[in-house]
């Protein structure tokens, strides 16, 4: 019975996957909060983070003020949160649904910066369960390790057709390997890693095979539907390959496949915890698809030694 019930699930999934593909959403789309355009820095140097996060704040309080005079309060008591003194953004943008690069821990200093990609449904009105996160990695790896919370992408809506497919992760990737350029530039010595939420998960993927590769050391795939190729070593990068899947977290039930329909690639292939995909296997507790990074937590502890370089007591509880 359990075989049957776990089949008629997957079952509903696909037809729920293929009626969003083809049923087109309705309503009218929000005009959208007014915001400045960012502040022109060009290539952020070590020398230059503090004059970046001071631009970066600025930008925000300008923001702020317009969202309070459109009457968007919830946007404006964000981007005012995100103004306050000692906020450090290396990116800020306050159009749409925003971009944001904030870090957490001395960047210049670190011997590790860990990248957080966060999945569906992360907008600068939703930012703070990102930045929650961030902050629980930053303290459970320790002073030596920096972290970047990464929402350089208009991430997809949970229930909508482009969450289905890899065409956000494709539009993301340049700008996430340039970003990683970047951290490159200003902590030469520091060794990166991506650590990759959900969709996120696919966004990494698509950076890290694209043409020109991507300069980190590890990857670490949770909560991941996929990420649009069959195994590990089609990635065809050197950074060593994670992924971890909570016991209560939903995306097991997804289907695991990608198929063509009505002229969309719709999913994105092998289940990244399986032995065929050839990842490292990580720990990663009974929690469900958004407890990853809670404190204390058996993922957020893997979570930290993969961003700290020991990797290798990962497996452990």
């Amino acid at each position: 019975m359990r075989i049957r019930a776990g089949r008629l699930r997957r079952t509903l999934l696909a037809v729920g996957v293929a009626a969003a593909v083809v049923i087109p959403v309705s309503g009218a789309a929000r005009p959208e909060i007014p915001a400045p355009a960012p502040a022109s820095l060009g290539r952020v140097t070590a020398q230059g983070l503090p004059a970046a996060y001071a631009a970066n704040r600025a930008n925000a309080t300008e923001a702020a003020a317009l969202a309070d005079g459109y009457g968007a309060t919830r946007r404006a008591a964000e981007l005012r949160a995100m103004a306050a003194p000692g906020r450090r953004f290396l990116a800020f943008d306050g159009r749409g649904t925003g971009r944001t690069a904030e870090v957490f821990g001395d960047l210049t200093a670190a011997d590790r910066v860990a990248v957080l990609v966060p999945g569906s449904d992360t907008s600068l009105d939703t930012y703070g369960r990102l930045r929650s996160g961030a902050l629980a990695l930053h303290a459970a790896a320790g002073p030596r390790t920096a972290v970047v919370a990464w929402l350089g992408y208009e991430t997809p809506g949970t229930v909508s057709p482009a969450v289905l497919t890899t065409g956000r992760a494709k539009e993301a990737a340049p700008a996430l390997r340039s970003f990683v350029g970047e951290l490159h530039g200003i902590n030469a010595r520091a060794r990166v890693s991506l650590l990759c939420h959900s969709y996120g998960s696919v966004v990494c993927a698509a950076a890290a095979s694209g043409p020109r590769g991507l300069d980190v050391a590890d990857i670490a795939l949770y909560g991941s539907p996929g990420t649009g190729v069959d195994t590990a070593g089609d990635l065809h990068t050197r950074a060593r390959i994670w992924a971890g899947r909570g016991a209560g977290d939903w995306i097991a039930d997804v289907p695991h496949t990608s198929v063509g329909l009505f002229g969309a690639t719709v999913g994105f292939g092998t289940d990244p915890v399986s032995g065929h995909f050839g990842a490292r296997v990580f720990a990663a507790g009974d929690g469900g698809h958004s407890d990853y990074l809670e404190p204390g937590s058996v993922p957020l502890r893997n979570l930290a030694r993969i961003a700290r370089g020991d990797g290798a007591e990962a497996g452990r509880a």
